[in-house]
């Protein structure tokens, strides 16, 4: 197939790379309005075609879908224009910047028999997996909370806010492993300077299950750490996205309940065992979801429950926004 990539920012030309390696894909045509970034994008990649035009991009009858690299602002718009010019899309996260967006996106893919899809890269993730398998298999037990920590100095955006920017990251990555998506929402943040959006976040979350969720996101923090913690019943996991030798850790520890009739008998015990690595394999998270879009583009499949869950994706950081916007006050969703 031949597919279109609109956008050749930071994250187009890894979009483009990654195009060429997968078997499904015969040729790349990489767009965007700033001709230096085709020009670039041409010298690094000889075999690719070209255009400043989305509008020449999307008539052309041989391309089949397109994937979006473009300011959040634009997602909407244009992902709905390349699904009335009859091409699948998928969209680097967030699918839209409102949850009627996403809503009308799915709805319109369906009526067109076409598939509109979130790009949350940190699904491929080789090590994500290893966590939500250990989640899923029950090895921690029951999972009672999670915090999450995605800090960096910069890249700040002048178009959304951190909510937005790195919030779909560890949502997705939250969602996937409870198989739930939250049913409360509070937030508080700032932009730190006093101008732009806000460049800070924390975020809790609260889940029909009981568990919790505690996410903190920043562009402005001293070290890029990328970190999350989940406490079970009986083990904990850490996950490191920045230790590429051993980005998940397996903490046996944990509290041991007694059973008494007694309350005067009742006493907490603590349980400290070993540390376990599991193996963690290795391959390019984004080649994995571009490849997995390919597939499902070939089999002709349109949005389904996973789309919906991106859309939900999107509802959490609307909410979130709320509630910073109100003092922190919890919203329901």
């Amino acid at each position: 197939m031949r597919i279109g990539v609109i956008g050749l920012g930071y994250w187009g030309p890894n979009l483009v790379r990654n195009l060429l390696a997968c078997e499904a894909c015969s040729e790349v045509v990489a767009c965007d309005l700033e001709p230096s970034r085709v020009k670039q994008v041409a010298s690094r990649q000889p075999g690719v075609l070209t255009t400043t035009s989305s509008d020449d991009l999307l008539g052309d009858p041989k391309v089949a879908a397109v994937v979006l690299a473009t300011p959040v602002r634009t997602h909407a718009a244009i992902a709905a224009a390349s699904l009335d010019a009859g091409k699948s899309v998928l969209i680097e996260k967030p699918l839209a910047t409102s949850s009627a967006e996403a809503a009308e996106l799915i709805a319109l893919a369906r009526s067109r028999g076409l598939l509109v899809m979130a790009g949350h890269t940190f699904l491929y993730s080789p090590a994500v997996q290893v966590v939500r398998d250990l989640v899923h298999k029950g090895a921690i037990g029951r999972p009672l909370y999670l915090q999450s920590s995605r800090v960096n100095l910069g890249i700040h955006q002048s178009d959304v806010s951190v909510l937005w920017d790195l919030g779909p990251h560890d949502l997705s990555i939250v969602v996937e492993c409870m198989s739930e998506l939250p049913i409360r929402v509070s937030a508080s943040g700032r932009s730190s300077f006093g101008v732009g959006p806000p460049d800070v976040a924390f975020v809790d979350l609260e889940f029909s299950s009981g568990f919790v969720a505690n996410l903190h996101l920043s562009w402005l923090a001293p070290t890029k750490m990328r970190r999350i913690t989940i406490v079970g019943t009986r083990k904990m996991i850490v996950y490191e996205d920045t230790n590429p030798e051993e980005p998940v850790k397996i903490y046996d520890k944990g509290i041991n309940v007694p059973q008494v009739n007694d309350f005067g008998q009742y006493k907490l015990t603590y349980r400290t065992g070993n540390v376990v690595s599991p193996h963690v394999g290795t391959w390019e998270p984004l080649r994995a979801e571009l490849e997995d879009f390919l597939d499902r583009v070939v089999a002709g499949e349109v949005p389904d429950h996973r789309e919906h869950v991106a859309a939900g994706i999107v509802s959490v950081i609307e909410a979130a926004e709320q509630s910073m916007a109100d003092g922190g006050v919890p919203v329901l969703l």
